[in-house]
């Protein structure tokens, strides 16, 4: 769902702005700016839409210069340093965010709130994994490594000792703020909005200054995949079972082996590592039941999930998580067996087109994606769970093949690749177009729902943060006293 800038005149001023930011990306900030997508969710950026807090001329041009290291305010038991205005600048360029102009008073402001969410949920005895914050940490450490080219550049951009040095205070930070986070749910989780509600909501706003949503489309599609003989299946098994014996009886190491042969894009320049494995963990069932089933650095036998065909290490047990290893071998697939497919493809298509099939019925008999065959190969927004796609926020690769289709009209057969590299080859339909309009309140219904709710979530916020910044000590440097803050910061 797309909101055009010049329908927010009303919702600013009935605190929807602050309402459609809310519970998205990691943070929650009165200062931060909003778009909407397609799904109805906001994307908390920075650059993309309006700015709440007023702006400051600010002379700091972050990235260029260190500030004298001081204390830019306390709240609670936190202290906020000039350093960590600093280093907000800097996580926001990692996200990819234009920070040209957000003030140190944006930021200071942003920080507190932070450190209010995180020192209250230490009083209420809210709970974060520290094996959490470290993968949060390498995560980390892996992009500014990238970005300034060592380890011992990023050590010396933070001015910090050594590498130890610098995780222990990263880890401080994340810690924080994935308490302010838990905090944050925690004051909006038993929120609801009555049908009465949404509609005083929606009439609440001037008819002129009602939501824009973009054009949308529902999809559907047939996937044709090249069929894998027994004999390339049993040719990657062989190879496979002569890994695991050079890693078991010649003490190869099972992380070189991955980083030289595994096709998992997601782990093979990482030794083939996943941390904190969890038996509801999102991962193929045969993979769960195959590492559960080892003990501490035994290698699993090959086996096969819907990817392709593994063996597993257990790094390390940890409780009820393990840390593993994997290798992933594809199969070859003969240039027959993808000019087979191809033909298949062809036919089932040449039948829907002529009628003799329905697009539904040809992908429940012959589509290989079992994800959507069922539903006559209708797909699912992976964001919002339902089957509308905003055209402007769709995949790029599949907004090209839909973009120009009119409702039931049949795309061209395309050849596409999954994350492990296997070619498929797909058409697509577009079961259903919704043209951009004006907000309607029953159509709508569930979009305009969505943006009652948080803006009653965020009422709630702003009540929990008014009474807890009365009862809380707060100090703020002098330095920021002349800021436009959407708090009451300085208790004036």
């Amino acid at each position: 769902m797309h909101i055009k800038t010049n329908t927010l005149k009303y919702i600013n001023n009935s605190l929807v702005l602050m309402a459609l930011v809310l519970l998205l990306g990691d943070t929650v900030s009165a200062q931060e700016v909003v778009t909407v997508d397609s799904t109805g969710v906001a994307k908390n950026t920075v650059e993309d839409s309006i700015k709440i807090t007023a702006k400051k001329p600010d002379s700091i041009k972050p990235f260029k210069r260190f500030k004298a290291e001081g204390v830019s305010a306390v709240v609670g038991e936190y202290v906020i340093l000039d350093s960590d205005i600093d280093k907000g600048y800097l996580e926001m360029k990692q996200q990819g965010l234009d920070i040209k102009d957000i003030t140190r008073c944006e930021l200071v402001g942003k920080l507190m709130e932070d450190k209010l969410y995180a020192h209250h949920a230490k009083i209420d005895s809210v709970v974060v994994a520290d094996e959490q914050i470290n993968e949060q940490i390498s995560q980390q450490m892996d992009y500014m490594v990238s970005e300034l080219g060592s380890e011992e550049k990023v050590v010396e951009y933070y001015r910090k000792d050594n590498m130890a040095q610098l995780r222990q205070e990263l880890f401080e930070v994340n810690k924080t703020m994935a308490l302010a986070n838990q905090m944050q749910r925690k004051i909006i989780e038993d929120v609801e909005v009555t049908p009465e509600e949404v509609r005083e909501f929606f009439f609440s706003i001037p008819e002129g200054d009602r939501p824009v949503f973009g054009a949308e489309v529902e999809v559907a599609q047939i996937v044709i995949e090249p069929k894998i003989t027994e004999k390339a299946k049993q040719d990657v098994m062989n190879r496979l079972n002569e890994i695991r014996r050079d890693v078991v009886e010649n003490g190869a190491s099972f992380a070189t082996k991955a980083v030289l042969y595994s096709k998992d894009p997601g782990s093979s320049s990482k030794g083939g590592l996943y941390k904190g494995i969890k038996k509801s963990s999102p991962l193929a069932k045969e993979f769960i039941d195959t590492a559960f089933s080892l003990q501490e650095g035994e290698v699993s036998e090959p086996f096969e999930t819907e990817f392709g065909f593994h063996i597993l290490m257990v790094d390390k047990v940890k409780g009820q998580e393990l840390d593993v290893r994997h290798i992933l071998m594809l199969p070859d697939v003969s240039q027959s067996t993808i000019d087979d497919a191809r033909a298949k493809i062809d036919s089932i298509r040449t039948k829907v087109v002529n009628g003799e099939l329905s697009f539904a019925d040809a992908a429940m008999k012959y589509s290989d994606e079992k994800e959507t065959r069922f539903s006559g190969g209708q797909l699912v927004n992976p964001v919002s769970g339902d089957t509308r796609f905003e055209l402007t926020k769709m995949d790029p690769a599949l907004s090209a093949q839909v973009y120009n289709l009119k409702a039931n009209e049949v795309s061209k057969v395309y050849s596409d690749r999954d994350r492990t590299g296997k070619t498929k080859f797909k058409f697509l339909t577009v079961t259903r177009r919704y043209e951009e309009h004006k907000a309607d309140f029953s159509k709508d219904y569930e979009k305009i729902k969505e943006l009652a709710l948080k803006q009653k979530q965020v009422k709630e916020i702003e009540k929990w943060q008014n009474e807890k910044i009365d009862e809380t000590y707060v100090k703020v440097n002098e330095d920021y006293q002349d800021c436009n803050f959407t708090s009451n910061w300085l208790k004036k």
